[in-house]
């Protein structure tokens, strides 16, 4: 099977100039769910457990929090959606900008440039970059970082290399971060997967030193696997490109996210799924639940046709990045709750959905008006 789906893909190396793949609405729109829980959507839903506070609804509110070390919940699928989601829209932009004529110079300066942006962006949001004191910074330590240093990664991969050898890559950067995890002796061990004694948060602290963020994420060698997490997008957006029947399609999503689920199962008792640090079983775990969503999202929207209620997530997704930064820098809770504050003497324990809720709004408004506009900030 492999074989008969890297024959088919290599038609889609970036470097063609044939017709180019319209852009797929369910791109956006799962983008914007992704979004959705990362701008508020999480402490909406956790506040019904205050609210009710049944088995339902603790669970619920259980799923929305990251796990603390071994395994996976739902919010745990988040950053790394956002990572393949990024991935799923390479082939199309890329094709788009070789078929439109842009110098391979040209798109290496567009590349380097976005990284740049990403980082600062990065080190704004939790680099403590806006302290402007430079014993306070980190320089490794959010989402948008690994998103440039997997799109940095993926890019040399996709640009350079026909598809075999861009899967043949990802297996590679899988590999080599579990061989270094495996083999690689540090004062606390070898082979060990703590949370405070790993090789991934050992090379962290040795090559940050006081930048490193304190924290139990590593970022230096998992840069690895973000990139295999950017890669998963990467070849799903290769599918979704052929013009191969909706079908066919979807059976071929369907068979990479189950290879991916019992590659990860099986990876499993031997190189544990971790957020943290990011395993490479965590990523083929998570990227086969990132496949089934992108499924799910494309046979909603673009083979049924059934675009309607996809439109909120579309506001959200089309300006992400304007989302995820205003999320993180601005409180939007105090500006909503100058609204909803007087309400809480009568609301008792549905407050914080309601003040919750107006802060989503409030930043939501803000999306919905650059939508209609046709203002969309793109790095």
């Amino acid at each position: 099977m492999l074989k008969l789906l890297t024959k088919n893909l290599q038609q889609f190396h970036v470097t063609n100039s044939s017709k180019i793949s319209g852009r797929l609405l369910s791109v956006d729109a799962l983008r914007g769910f992704d979004m959705f829980w990362i701008m508020g959507g999480d402490l909406i839903f956790k506040s019904f457990d205050t609210i009710f506070h049944n088995s339902s609804t603790q669970w619920i509110a259980q799923q929305l929090d990251h796990v603390e070390w071994l395994g996976f919940q739902f919010y745990d699928i988040i950053m790394p959606l956002f990572l393949f989601i990024v991935g799923v829209a390479m082939p199309f932009s890329f094709k788009k900008r070789f078929s439109s004529g842009a110098s391979m110079s040209s798109t290496w300066k567009h590349i380097l440039k976005r990284v740049a942006i990403l980082w600062l962006l990065g080190m704004m949001v939790q680099g403590n970059l806006l302290s402007y004191s430079w014993a306070s910074f980190h320089f490794y330590s959010n989402t948008l970082q690994s998103i440039a240093a997997g799109y940095l990664i993926a890019s040399i991969l996709i640009i350079h290399f026909n598809v075999l050898w861009q899967i043949i890559g990802t297996v590679l950067l899988l590999l080599a971060y579990w061989l270094i995890m495996a083999f690689l002796p540090t004062p606390g061990g070898t082979g060990l997967y703590e949370p405070l004694n790993n090789v991934a948060l050992y090379i962290d602290k040795l090559i940050l030193g006081a930048h490193q963020d304190g924290t139990t994420y590593s970022w230096i060698l998992s840069s690895l696997n973000f990139t295999a997490t950017v890669m998963l997008g990467v070849f799903s957006g290769y599918i979704l490109q052929t013009s191969w029947k909706s079908t066919r399609k979807l059976l071929t999503l369907i068979v990479f996210a189950v290879i991916c689920y019992f590659t990860a199962i099986l990876w499993n008792y031997i190189h544990p799924i971790i957020k943290h640090i990011w395993t490479g079983s965590f990523v083929l775990y998570v990227g086969s639940f990132s496949i089934a969503l992108l499924i799910v999202f494309y046979f909603i929207i673009d083979v049924l046709k059934f675009k309607l209620w996809s439109k909120f997530f579309v506001i959200i997704g089309s300006n992400a990045i304007v989302a995820y930064v205003a999320w993180h820098l601005f409180d939007f809770r105090n500006l909503s709750d100058i609204f909803t504050r007087g309400l809480e003497q009568y609301t008792g324990s549905w407050y914080n959905l309601i003040s919750y809720t107006a802060s989503f709004t409030a930043i939501f408004l803000i999306l919905w008006y650059m939508n209609r506009k046709k203002i969309f900030i793109k790095v």
